[in-house]
């Protein structure tokens, strides 16, 4: 979980506009103890995205990356009874953790979790979904933008995770590959007609992709 803001606007922000069940405050005090917590989104990012969620009238959800199940119990939170999501990760011991907060929920029924490489998961997806959320490993995030395009219907929203990339993205002396591919995905999701587009730079950075 990353910021750019400083601490005592961060700490103002939570304060003052966090609305954060208090299920979702459980599971990222656990997920804290874990060695890679900080794969998890900050809890204004959850508020925001379950937001998104509720304003586009979203039915299916899609995520790609669902480690301890953050992001899915907020957006699902934020949706009615009818709705679902299908969720991809590739740790079993990870995910065990987001299927218990599901079942505590009353989510579990809704939820259908595929384990696996995510681009094995995509190619056995149909759609169309509403909503997508990309926040998996950083290599495949241009071939996960591709597949969210073809299976999120017009009107739907892509929610890209992670496009500042600790500010990197800004560091030209920075080269490494996860730096220089969210470089060149940004550069080409601003000249992407297919979608609508805006970045929100809350935590790391959020792509909002409207699908045209």
């Amino acid at each position: 979980m990353k910021s750019h803001l400083s601490p005592n606007v961060a700490s103002y922000i939570l304060q003052a506009w966090d609305r954060e069940p208090e299920i979702l405050a459980r599971l990222r005090a656990e997920t804290a103890l874990l060695p890679q917590a900080g794969y998890q989104i900050s809890p204004d990012q959850g508020q925001l995205m379950g937001l998104f969620a509720s304003l586009i009238g979203t039915q299916h959800y899609l995520e790609l990356g669902t480690f301890t199940g953050y992001s899915s119990l907020a957006v699902m939170l934020a949706l009615p009874s009818t709705a679902t999501a299908v969720c991809c990760d590739v740790s079993e011991e990870y995910t065990a953790i987001a299927r218990q907060y599901w079942l505590e929920a009353g989510l579990a029924d809704r939820i259908q979790l595929k384990l696996g490489p995510a681009l094995d998961s995509l190619a056995e997806i149909e759609g169309p979904f509403d909503l997508a959320f990309i926040d998996a490993d950083k290599p495949n995030y241009p071939h996960y933008y591709e597949a969210c395009l073809r299976l999120v219907r017009p009107g739907g929203v892509i929610l890209i995770d992670n496009v500042l990339w600790d500010g990197k993205v800004a560091n030209p002396e920075v080269q490494d590959a996860d730096t220089v591919m969210f470089r060149e995905l940004n550069g080409r999701l601003r000249a992407d007609e297919r979608v609508d587009l805006a970045l929100i730079p809350i935590a790391d950075g959020i792509t909002v992709a409207r699908v045209r």
